[in-house]
């Protein structure tokens, strides 16, 4: 029972070790039988946690602009142990992460026209707050955008 029930989540979608785990638990399996079957899914590489993170971390920072901050914490919420998540991590540096904060705040000022350049701003600071990014990354490349943006241009 126990090896069905990973092997139908594992065929919706990757799974962490911990979610598996969660999982059998919420369907009642015994502790002992849930680490035996996922000891077992692991020897034959169909858990993964490593894969898992580094999959994680890039189609959440490709797809959903996410920082190092908030995709560590989406790491951990998936039950992703601290060392593999930082290993996962290290795939994104300083630069990807000011092109993508640079790639969404561009593609949200686009929306924006009309509105002060201090409500731009602050949006525009808003929402890379909420993918984790820092002020210090966050800050200049919202001035830098609105300061560029055309419909502040002086003639």
């Amino acid at each position: 029972m126990a090896r069905a029930i990973v092997l139908r989540q594992l065929s919706m979608a990757p799974r962490s070790r911990a979610q598996l785990a969660r999982k059998l638990r919420d369907r009642g399996c015994e502790d002992d039988v849930a680490a035996r079957v996922l000891d077992r899914m692991t020897e034959v590489g169909l858990v993964d946690d490593e894969a898992y993170a580094e999959m994680l971390v890039r189609s959440k920072q490709s797809g959903k602009g996410l920082a190092r901050k908030a995709l560590a914490h989406e790491l951990r919420k998936q039950g992703i142990d601290q060392e593999v998540a930082e290993e996962a991590l290290e795939q994104v540096d300083g630069d990807d992460e000011r092109a993508k904060a640079e790639e969404l705040v561009a593609k949200k000022l686009r929306t924006m026209h009309g509105l002060a350049p201090d409500v731009q701003a602050r949006r525009l600071a808003g929402m890379l707050a909420r993918k984790g990014y820092s002020g210090e990354l966050a800050w200049p490349v919202v001035r830098d955008a609105v300061n560029l943006a055309q419909e502040h241009q002086r003639d």
